[in-house]
């Protein structure tokens, strides 16, 4: 779910060019979410292989990793670890209404409603271990660092670009914010077009967020946008304080300074020291890599092709325009060295 913040976060649109040479991290979970949800079929099924494995992350990881890739973007991917403790009753009410979207799914297959069948199926998405394993696997067969966080991925992100060793964090959650990350990029691993109900199809285009920028315009300090974020929801409290939307909660962020004053101002039915703990205490690895290695044909051949089906001649094919583009680049350093 991650923290909503709405109205609050203000955007600025960027070009793929404006991220070339730069290293960001990647938020797995969130990306793979993405792909599990958008490629499907009209009817809601996700692509899967003759033995009726799905495949759609594995779609979504070989063709829009690999066109980052094309793009002169530099990137790492990190997966969740151990969730908090406080996190398993927000995991609960996921599987819950998990459940619930495959009753109504059912239904909607009963009464053929394609529509209703595509809605619901994507409400009953979930990483499961054969997912995540596979998606380890294609990603680190691409030349790509693989980061396992202790906990939770975000909070790991976040602090390798508070520290400096990417440039950017990329996820649809503002949670990386709360962590303290410089920077947020969204839509990097979107579909570059989005189809709308109607038939039509729009441009997506991966948007900034600076948190300097957040902090100066809200007029807060990095502590009080933690305070912002407890009171508006986050995966730990699920609902917040009831009846405070993002724009009530700054205005009490600003006027009371302190967390005891802020929350003795309303009525919280969670223990808010609680959540603060969880966010400042958020267990971090801090002896990762990030090496990165040429694609390992072989190995994707072998996972793409022989053992999910896919097309031989179109994984080829994408991996030669990765070769070509790696060769016209080392011959471009060449020469800017001979030219020195």
């Amino acid at each position: 779910m991650g923290v909503k913040l709405g109205d609050l976060i203000t955007r600025k649109e960027i070009s793929f060019d404006d991220l070339a040479n730069k290293k960001i991290a990647i938020d797995a979970p969130n990306m793979l979410y993405q792909f599990l949800s958008s490629i499907r079929q009209r009817d809601g099924t996700p692509l899967m292989d003759s033995n009726g494995h799905v495949t759609s992350h594995l779609q979504g990881i070989f063709s829009r990793l690999s066109n980052l890739m094309s793009r002169n973007v530099k990137f790492c991917v990190c997966f969740d670890g151990k969730p908090p403790l406080l996190k398993i009753k927000e995991v609960e009410s996921r599987e819950h209404r998990k459940v619930l979207a495959e009753e109504k799914l059912e239904k909607a297959k009963d009464e053929e409603d394609i529509d209703s069948m595509y809605k619901y199926s994507k409400q009953t998405i979930r990483l499961t271990r054969d997912i995540i394993n596979e998606s380890k696997e294609l990603i680190d067969y691409l030349g790509i660092p693989v980061i396992q966080a202790p906990s939770e991925s975000d909070a790991q992100i976040a602090f390798m670009c508070e520290k400096g060793d990417v440039w950017a964090c990329a996820s649809s959650d503002m949670d990386v914010l709360i962590y303290g990350a410089k920077r947020l990029i969204t839509n990097l691993t979107l579909s570059q077009r989005k189809k709308l109900p109607g038939g039509s199809t729009i441009s997506i285009k991966p948007e900034m967020i600076e948190l300097k920028n957040i902090l100066k315009n809200l007029k807060l300090k990095q502590d009080q946008l933690l305070a912002l974020a407890i009171l508006v929801g986050t995966d730990y409290n699920r609902s917040g304080v009831k009846g405070i939307g993002p724009k009530t909660a700054l205005k009490i962020v600003q006027q009371h300074k302190s967390f005891n004053k802020i929350f003795k101002e309303v009525e919280a039915e969670f223990n808010w020291k609680e959540v603060y703990a969880i966010f400042k205490s958020m267990p971090i690895m801090k002896n990762y890599k990030l090496k990165w290695k040429d694609p390992d044909e072989e190995k994707i051949l072998k996972l793409l092709v022989d053992k999910h089906d896919f097309s031989e001649e179109r994984i080829k094919k994408t991996l030669d325009k990765l070769n070509i583009l790696k060769q016209k680049q080392s011959q471009k350093g060449l020469g800017d060295f001979i030219n020195v």
